[in-house]
């Protein structure tokens, strides 16, 4: 109520009804979230008609999904969609291109925007709440901004590194009231540049300042591994660079993906396990502070409360450049394609059920990644339901080929 004594307008009494009912909604998704989220929207009221709409959204998908349910096909409410295999940055221990889906010279080549229009069209229509949009890099792929607004009732949150926005980009983001805007970034600068390149962490601030004057919701994602893990144990540093960038924070526990050699800033990325609980009690503690000033995700930690990872179509499933429609990002194995295939095919897969019924698949047991710790175990398990390896990873010679390139 504080927040919206502070709006000045007098006449603002509807804006404030408005508020108020956002308010209540959000609170009854994750009470933490409204503390955070309803103060920033306060400052940019032009985005509470947005986000009335998508939290209407919300109970719709809902309600859609239970159909699909009913009917025998389990609809996530999320759909991660890396949108295309190019990146202009070679960082250190990337998985996307040690799974294939960032790569110099694509196996097949990736879907147009109109068909990331027509698979969005029809995750609307089977209940899909929100996008995750990756690559590659998202602004590498033209017009991409275009299908955040032209679907102002999903939500849309863009990974991005931050340094290939185009004007354009900014443009189209400034009128759209349903996508958050989240920067990778390492750390500060040393820790930035170390594993993505020199110059990237001033590239990446810029972006995110042009952002934010742009009245875009941000934040940032970051990738913990050794090299930063102390750094982002802090809380102070926290909110040092979430006042500069934005309410959101994810914390993404380094995957390793064995291609880079020893001496580099992935050498030893799987945390311990007392570093692993230090980093974890340093989240639950910034998120039980009154004045906390990010809403914090952190994987895996989140999802272990969850009972382990929720890919597969438990919370999220994986539609890579090429169509190929996986258990997530991180998986290279697919049945079904949406270029031969629609989505509620491929949603309805004996590849999905089979690795939710083996549930043990989906437990990180220490590991960053379920799914990447029973690797073996589940291409064992793929044999007799026909599934195909999706691309070949990027060798670390190739990796070394490629010069860190920011326009």
């Amino acid at each position: 109520m504080n927040a919206m004594i502070e709006l000045s307008d007098p006449s603002t009494d509807l804006l404030s009804s408005r508020l108020f009912g956002l308010t209540r909604r959000i609170k009854d998704i994750d009470p933490q979230l409204s503390r955070v989220l309803v103060p920033w929207i306060v400052r940019h009221p032009r985005y509470l008609p947005g986000f009335l709409r998508l939290t209407r959204t919300i109970g719709q998908s809902r309600r859609i999904r239970a159909s699909e349910l009913a009917g025998g096909v389990r609809v996530p409410p999320f759909l991660v969609l890396s949108v295309t295999s190019k990146c202009n940055l070679r960082c250190a221990g990337c998985y996307a291109g040690a799974v294939g889906t960032v790569t110099r010279a694509p196996a097949r080549p990736g879907l147009y925007l109109r068909d990331w229009y027509r698979i969005v069209d029809e995750a609307v229509r089977l209940g899909v709440m929100a996008f995750m949009i990756a690559g590659g890099e998202p602004f590498m792929l033209p017009g991409i901004a275009n299908l955040f607004r032209d679907h102002p009732d999903r939500l849309f949150l863009v990974f991005t590194n931050g340094t290939a926005l185009q004007p354009s980009d900014y443009q189209i983001l400034r009128n759209c009231s349903n996508t958050v805007v989240v920067v990778s970034l390492e750390g500060d600068r040393d820790l930035t540049d170390l594993r993505r390149g020199h110059g990237v962490y001033e590239k990446a601030l810029s972006s995110l300042d042009r952002l934010r004057d742009a009245g875009v919701l941000t934040g940032i994602a970051v990738t913990v591994g050794s090299a930063n893990i102390e750094y982002w144990s802090e809380p102070r540093n926290i909110d040092a660079l979430i006042a500069h960038s934005g309410p959101l924070a994810m914390f993404i526990e380094q995957i390793p993906t064995g291609q880079v050699p020893t001496g580099s800033c992935e050498s030893g990325a799987l945390l311990t396990v007392e570093q692993r609980a230090h980093f974890r009690e340093t989240v639950v503690q910034y998120r039980d502070r009154a004045t906390g000033g990010a809403y914090i995700i952190h994987s895996p930690g989140d999802e272990e409360t969850l009972g382990g990872c929720v890919s597969a179509g438990r919370g999220f499933a994986h539609v890579n450049p090429s169509g190929d429609v996986t258990a997530c990002p991180v998986s290279a194995l697919a049945t079904h394609n949406v270029r031969t295939s629609n989505l509620r095919e491929a949603l309805a897969s004996p590849l999905f059920t089979m690795i939710r019924e083996n549930a043990h698949l989906l437990e990180t047991e220490g590991h960053p990644c379920g799914l990447s710790a029973h690797a073996e175990e589940l291409e064992s398990l793929t044999k007799g339901l026909g599934a195909y390896r999706t691309g070949a990873p990027e060798s670390a010679a190739q990796e070394k080929e490629w010069p860190v390139a920011i326009r």
